[in-house]
């Protein structure tokens, strides 16, 4: 049966073009501006991770924007043009991105109702929210179960990174200056995670190497004998996160059941705000 619900999402959430293509998603893409240039995530060539990589290692001015209000009308409209009922549209964290006010300000002026769900997660952890609305969807459920799925998995996925420096999240505004400070001072390598949609220190470790062992360690403890998805997620780091991906994967045979843990490049959206070298890990229950 053909739904009847329109899945919509944003790039931020790491749902690579032919996966989205098949659950029926559709992504809207973020902006990333580099220099005087703007690029869509997602459609532009030139926004690529290893831009952005290369852009921040040279000190050109990078930065990023939301969807404009106005896209997502469109997106919205062309919905119920193609006969769909209701829209639900999933996005990254309220805290960390204009996106998710976008989709509310859009909302109110289209005449199709629309569902906008704050996942108060990032990457992966926002796409592994997607899929759980798109299991519901395709299981005939409505705009307001699906939405529920997604919120219940993204509560229950734990989203954990380390940074070489926290001098890119603090100009994006996403950790305070004194806590880039104190970390540059004090040669820290933080660990941080993702709590109540915020970015947040986990722990403190004085190397790169304790730091993905840590990281190591604390993916295995979120996975806790549940059936999980796990994804590892680096900028400019492949190296590294082959190593962490292939440790889960031993560790966690029973908890994966067979599935891969899957390593992936982070978008140049987020890759502009943590910088070359992050490593992440997404643990997400089934």
């Amino acid at each position: 049966m053909p739904r009847t619900v329109a899945l919509v999402t944003d790039s931020t959430a790491m749902l690579p073009a032919g996966l989205a293509a098949e659950r029926d998603v559709i992504v809207v893409p973020l902006q990333v501006v580099v220099g005087a240039a703007s690029y869509d995530e997602g459609v532009d060539a030139e926004a690529t991770p290893q831009t952005i990589a290369e852009a921040l290692h040279e000190w050109t001015p990078v930065s990023t924007s939301r969807p404009t209000p106005a896209v997502f009308v469109e997106v919205y409209e062309k919905a119920q043009a193609e006969g769909f009922d209701e829209v639900l549209s999933v996005h990254l964290s309220a805290q960390m991105s204009g996106t998710y006010e976008s989709a509310q300000l859009a909302a109110r002026e289209v005449d199709i109702p629309v569902r906008a769900v704050d996942s108060r997660q990032l990457g992966m952890a926002t796409g592994y929210a997607v899929l759980a609305a798109a299991d519901v969807l395709d299981r005939g459920g409505s705009a307001q179960e699906a939405g529920d799925a997604a919120l219940r998995r993204a509560d229950a996925t734990t989203s954990l990174f380390y940074v070489d420096t926290l001098e890119y999240l603090r100009r994006g505004g996403r950790i305070g200056a004194a806590a880039a400070l104190l970390g540059s001072a004090l040669a820290v390598k933080p660990l941080l995670e993702i709590t109540d949609g915020r970015i947040a220190t986990r722990e403190k470790v004085r190397t790169s190497a304790r730091a993905l062992s840590r990281l190591e360690e604390l993916a295995v403890s979120a996975a806790a004998r549940h059936q999980v998805d796990v994804t590892v997620a680096h900028l400019a780091n492949p190296e590294r996160a082959t190593v962490l991906a292939d440790h889960l994967g031993a560790r966690l045979v029973d908890e994966l059941c067979g599935r891969p843990v899957d390593v992936g490049e982070v978008g140049a959206v987020i890759g502009a705000h943590v910088g070359p070298g992050m490593v992440a890990v997404v643990v997400a229950p089934r």
